[in-house]
């Protein structure tokens, strides 16, 4: 198993953007020092409590300063951009990247971006994204003149191509044919995790939903594989847990127990969301649980695990024995609101967390 990060980011607004900027972009070159493969960072751009606008621009700004760890969208919500800006864009990113990118796309769900760009229907947006990723995917296997049409954009060009400038060209990706596509999974029994599978795109689960959720992921994914005749291979799953591993259980448990921290206010920010759209069901701890008695508190210590360095261990082991084998575990990025524990945690993913579920996890599968 690897290790990576997923952050959304997410800060509570009351702090200043410039320090969270600051610190996102500290835990990626942190990452990258204690060898986690990936960082993967998602698009918003209306909500102060999600602000990183452009994860190509953000991660761009760490190439220099890495060395191995590669650089995930997750994701280009398609649906609001231009498919020839996102195939220049992201051509780009992979050149100065050297192909440390994996490229990941969505539809779209924040609802104030959807409402900011008139974007469609939520039943739409899916058939926008597929559009677009097959639009871009053309112009980046093609040279002009270039005639696409769809049903949500149209693309021509062929009345001003200059071949010995090149002007009227698309730029190719570093990487042939093209950075390795994921998808961004997260209702349950995910239709997108079986386009996945048929399409051959990399499956990522998010965090921020209870992991009894996550196994359905899986299945729908090695469906699709099966139903285009490629073999399921769960070395290429990723799955994002909220991870919290301190020196010691009290410590974990003094940060978790804080209701004015930042993993508190992440977790306030999801009940709500997940009220708003009518599916609380997808946070709760226990599905026996009204919605009334849906807290914070309890879906805090529901989703995230925590505890010290025994425990964590304990707890991840679990997780792959409900869900089965995945080949990278993205460590949910939080706000650094104690900026020691945190960084001590990642730390102690990757030195002594990580060595001890492999040990733990190999020696299962040898015993089976």
């Amino acid at each position: 198993m690897q290790l990576g990060t997923f952050m959304m980011p997410m800060h509570d607004p009351a702090r200043d953007f410039q320090t969270v900027l600051e610190e996102d972009l500290e835990s990626v070159v942190l990452a990258d020092r204690l060898g986690y493969a990936e960082a993967w960072c998602g698009e918003h751009f209306t909500s102060l409590s999600e602000q990183v606008s452009s994860p190509l621009i953000f991660l761009a700004t760490l190439i220099r300063e890495t060395r191995q760890i590669k650089f995930g969208t997750a994701v280009v919500n398609l649906p609001q951009l231009h498919p020839a800006t996102v195939a220049a864009y992201v051509s780009m990113f992979d050149h100065l990247a050297k192909g440390r990118f994996l490229f990941g796309i969505g539809p779209g769900g924040l609802v104030s971006d959807i409402e900011m760009f008139k974007v469609a229907s939520a039943a739409e947006r899916p058939q926008m994204m597929l559009e677009s990723i097959d639009m871009i995917l053309k112009l980046w296997q093609s040279d002009p003149p270039y005639e696409i049409a769809g049903k949500y954009w149209q693309i021509s060009l062929k009345d001003n191509i200059w071949p010995r400038y090149k002007v009227g060209y698309m730029s190719k990706p570093y990487q042939r044919p093209h950075p390795p596509i994921a998808l961004s999974l997260v209702t349950p029994n995910s239709s997108s995790a079986k386009l996945a599978g048929q399409r051959g795109w990399l499956p990522i689960s998010g965090n921020f939903f209870h992991q009894r959720y996550l196994k359905g992921h899986w299945e729908m994914y090695a469906a699709g594989c099966e139903a285009a005749g490629r073999r399921p291979d769960p070395a290429i799953w990723r799955v994002s847990r909220s991870v919290l591993v301190g020196d010691s259980q009290a410590e974990a448990e003094d940060y978790l127990a804080d209701p004015a921290n930042g993993l508190s206010y992440y977790y306030t920010y999801f009940v709500n969301s997940f009220q708003q759209r009518g599916a609380l069901h997808m946070i709760k701890p226990d599905l026996a649980l009204s919605d009334a008695e849906v807290g914070m508190d309890n879906v805090k210590r529901g989703l995230t695990i925590a505890g010290n360095v025994s425990q964590v261990v304990e707890q991840l082991a679990a997780l792959v024995e409900e869900t089965g084998p995945f080949g990278t575990l993205l460590l949910a990025g939080h706000d650094w609101d104690n900026r020691a524990l945190w960084r001590r945690s990642m730390e102690l993913m990757a030195l002594q967390v990580l060595p001890r579920l492999t040990a733990k996890l190999s020696g299962r599968r040898a015993a089976e």
